[in-house]
């Protein structure tokens, strides 16, 4: 596997592909708390929903982190022989991030008045004060993340297991009203277009098949 990666790594375009990927992603990860915070400072809108009416809330978050950790650390692992593969998929996250933030930007929403914090142990760092962020809603990130798995697995086992996951996910998150049906029906369209953009991304950067 590792012979795959030096391969790699000896390809011009490639490393201008991660180049490109590490200046735009550090920027986002800097950026991201202000913006969050920008968010938070704007009135939203409450959006009807009679799903959330009758479902919930419920404390999933060990559920909801178990499937969302789970699916990424499963899929990651079968595909790590596959170098391109990988940073297609790290392109469409990161562009998958922007996306979230100019539709974040866009439409405005609050949280259910009844919502259930959900302390991801990762994202928790690009949050206002490092606590709980209740207004990054739409769309659902972490709906679109596994849903953004689904191309990037490998055989059509792998790829409904992760539609499962997604959708599972989809169902949790509203369960415990830290979303609204509209922010996890949304998501699965734009990991779609983000893993498109990927694509275009790695050709932009000379990556052929990208």
């Amino acid at each position: 596997m590792w012979q795959v990666w030096r391969g790699a790594w000896r390809d011009p375009s490639f490393r201008k592909a991660v180049l490109a990927l590490v200046l735009v992603a550090i920027p986002v990860a800097f950026v991201q708390p202000v913006f969050f915070g920008h968010i938070g400072a704007r009135p939203g809108l409450f959006p009807p929903d009679p799903v959330i009416a009758h479902l919930g809330p419920m404390d999933l978050s060990p559920a909801i982190f178990l499937v969302i950790y789970g699916s990424i650390v499963l899929t990651v692992a079968r595909v790590l022989a596959f170098p391109y593969l990988i940073l297609r998929g790290l392109h469409a996250y990161i562009i998958l991030l922007l996306l979230r933030m100019l539709a974040m930007w866009l439409v405005v929403l609050e949280a259910p008045v009844d919502a259930i914090p959900l302390a991801d142990p990762v994202t928790v760092f690009f949050y206002p004060g490092g606590v709980p962020f209740l207004k990054d809603l739409f769309f659902s990130g972490h709906t679109a993340t596994i849903a953004l798995l689904v191309p990037l697995s490998r055989g059509p086992a792998a790829r409904y297991a992760m539609a499962a996951a997604t959708a599972i996910v989809a169902v949790l998150v509203v369960a415990q009203h830290v979303h609204w049906t509209v922010d996890v029906l949304a998501a699965p369209f734009f990991a779609w277009l983000a893993w498109r953009a990927g694509g275009l991304s790695l050709r932009l950067c000379g990556v052929e098949g990208g």
